[in-house]
């Protein structure tokens, strides 16, 4: 994984896939089939423009027959700006340690409580 520049995020039994996260933590590029696959739950941890960190092949389309076709077309400086914000997502995407006092990131627990605190706010307007 973390050799290979995309990896395929294939729908399995459920939408929540661990793979997700270890290719992003790998600066791997997923390549999601399926919007439920990170898409429409990860939304407090994942940008909302999905483009700048994956790729998305509908798995009901032709393309989705000719993955690696698909994938070619991607030029190497997107790729590199993929890349790039992949390694902007991992330090939200992962626990600092209990004992680290200002590591100087919002950690995942950071984002988590930040997003729950802003969804409560708007409930309660």
């Amino acid at each position: 994984m973390t050799e290979s520049t995309f990896c395929l995020q294939a729908p399995g039994d459920s939408f929540t896939r661990r793979s997700t996260f270890d290719s992003v933590l790998a600066g791997c590029i997923p390549v999601f089939f399926s919007p439920h696959t990170a898409y429409t739950q990860y939304k407090w941890f994942l940008p909302e423009e999905v483009k700048t960190y994956s790729v998305y092949i509908d798995e009901k389309s032709p393309a989705s027959r000719k993955i690696e076709d698909e994938l070619l077309k991607i030029s190497g400086e997107k790729v590199k700006a993929m890349r790039e914000k992949l390694v902007d997502l991992i330090p939200s995407l992962t626990y600092a340690h209990p004992n680290a006092t200002d590591v100087g990131f919002g950690d995942a627990v950071d984002v988590a409580l930040a997003s729950l605190a802003n969804h409560v706010t708007k409930m309660m307007n």
